[in-house]
């Protein structure tokens, strides 16, 4: 059986075709600057090698017709024909309280992903435009939607309430919702299979940490906590978003600056974290350059990037009544050994005890880096969301 996932972003469109018998990868790429001048087609093959393929690609239905004509190609293709991908997975970034698990895509399904727009109105129009171009080119093949907020949905409601008016929430929806589920769910699985212990029974911190990033508390299998909110900006500070921040601070800001709800919106999603912070990028790798160079404000982004990480894995030990596994994960997660160590640094009252050698050794990779006697254990495990989104897909099949 062979499962097509589709990310479909604002201005690109990632993909893999997967053969879940063997659970094999069997093409992937992603197309970017769609709509722009210079976009192109990027695809890894078997061996790794990478071929870019440029063209003007207008649009997400020309992206995707792109994307299955490669598929179908006998230079870089795998398939004879469409009717081979049994059925479509996308990534759908917010769902909302409406979906609580990933469903089959019909029309209601579609309206009330549209009813959701305003609640991620850069995020879930480029996923419905995915959809409406698989309905158009591969008006058969099933459609499965998996939400990013799904996983989150467990939240009980003092975690996931915010302190203004409840008239508010009643009426547009304002409240935490999380994001990154899908990664959360997949890494707090993997590491109980990788460690041997029941998913059931444990109490998990997820850092699902990048140029975005999010921790999440997991107590018995389900999200209790997490770090994002309504919008992907509350919590850590990440590559280009501020992360949490006085209310109070935004007013002033607008009033000093004269800017308006447009403007304000651009500076805390795109200039802020550690790209404002630092002056230099929002890239950990050039920061870390220019940490050896000894650029103060870059010292000053990292360690207050790694603080603020620190800070929620303290307060979700509390939240949780103490902690079993910590979970790194993400690009920085899987590769940066300086955050991981200063995450976990000083932490030992609460059970952490990280083995430094083994964790500058190592990266992107499933390993456990804690001390053996370490009462909480810390592992590295890879994300892999496109395979949770292809077993989903697989999972909803079986259903109907």
């Amino acid at each position: 059986m062979k499962i097509l996932v589709l990310n479909c972003g604002s201005s690109s469109i990632k993909y893999k075709l997967f053969e879940m018998e063997s659970k094999e990868v069997v093409a992937q790429g992603g197309i970017e600057k769609i709509g722009m001048k210079g976009s192109f087609l990027k695809l890894t093959l078997p061996d790794g090698q990478k071929v870019m393929l440029e063209g003007e690609i207008l649009e997400h239905r020309a992206g995707i017709e792109y994307i299955l004509g490669v598929l179908l190609s006998e230079k870089y293709g795998c398939i004879k024909s469409l009717d081979e991908i049994e059925a479509v997975g996308h990534r759908v970034v917010h769902g909302g309280e409406r979906f609580n698990k990933s469903v089959l895509i019909n029309e209601e399904v579609i309206q009330m992903l549209n009813e959701c727009i305003e609640l991620a109105p850069l995020h879930n129009p480029p996923n419905l435009k995915g959809i409406y171009a698989i309905q158009e080119l591969m008006p058969k093949t099933p459609q499965v939607g998996v939400f990013d907020t799904a996983f989150h949905q467990t939240m009980p409601d003092y975690a996931y309430m915010y302190g203004i008016p409840y008239v508010l929430y009643e009426k547009y929806g304002i409240r935490r919702y999380g994001f990154h589920g899908t990664s959360h769910r997949y890494v707090s699985k993997r590491a109980c299979d990788f460690l041997g212990l029941p998913f059931e029974e444990q109490r998990i911190i997820t850092a699902h940490i990048g140029n975005g990033g999010s921790v999440t508390a997991i107590k018995n299998g389900h999200s209790i906590d997490t770090s994002m909110g309504m919008t992907p900006v509350e919590g850590l500070i990440m590559g280009t978003r501020c992360g949490d921040l006085d209310p109070g601070v935004i007013s002033y800001i607008m009033e000093k600056e004269h800017m308006g709800t447009k403007g304000i919106s651009t500076l805390l999603n795109k200039f802020s974290g550690v790209l404002g912070i630092s002056g230099i990028s929002s890239d950990m790798r050039e920061i870390e350059a220019g940490i050896r160079e000894d650029n103060k404000r870059a010292i000053l982004a990292m360690k207050t990037y790694n603080y603020r990480i620190k800070k929620y894995v303290g307060s979700y030990a509390a939240a949780l009544g103490g902690v079993d596994i910590l979970v790194f994960t993400g690009g920085v997660g899987e590769n940066q050994a300086v955050t991981r160590k200063e995450v976990c640094q000083d932490m030992a009252f609460m059970g952490i005890e990280l083995d430094e050698e083994l964790n500058a050794s190592v990266r992107a990779t499933e390993v456990v880096i804690s001390k053996p006697s370490s009462k909480v254990k810390v592992v590295i495990i890879p994300t892999d969301e496109e395979l949770t989104i292809a077993r989903d897909t697989v999972q909803i099949l079986k259903e109907f």
